[in-house]
């Protein structure tokens, strides 16, 4: 079982950035992708940004330039640094961990860009 604590969602203007946070706990395997993924309710969620245990990363094309995700797998952590953020950006933002055929969810966070 694994827990995911996310955090530094908020409200922010345009240009503005914000720095999300992950924090897992349980029973983390050393072979894993941790991502973040945003959805509007109603509407199919969105892979954002991933990496991998290895530190190999992607990035959906409109975020590409703007955010950067990174972790510490020592410590179980990943970041999304979000800068230079649109009001398109406005999303509810989910951490999501993933290891062979287990996967789990964050909470979720609010990011609100405003124009």
């Amino acid at each position: 079982q694994v827990q995911l604590m996310e955090s530094g969602g908020g409200l922010v203007q345009t240009g503005g950035s914000l720095r999300l946070s992950c924090v897992t706990s349980g029973t983390i395997f050393s072979i894993n992708t941790m991502a973040w993924y945003r959805q509007t309710p109603g509407k199919q969620r969105e892979l954002i940004a991933s990496i991998t245990d290895s530190g190999t990363t992607n990035y959906a094309d409109s975020v590409k330039g703007r955010f950067t995700i990174s972790r510490d797998s020592a410590k179980n952590t990943v970041w999304l640094q979000m800068n230079s953020l649109k009001p398109e950006d406005t999303d509810v933002y989910y951490c999501h961990y993933s290891t062979f055929s287990y996967n789990f969810w964050g909470q979720g966070t609010q990011v609100t860009v405003s124009s």
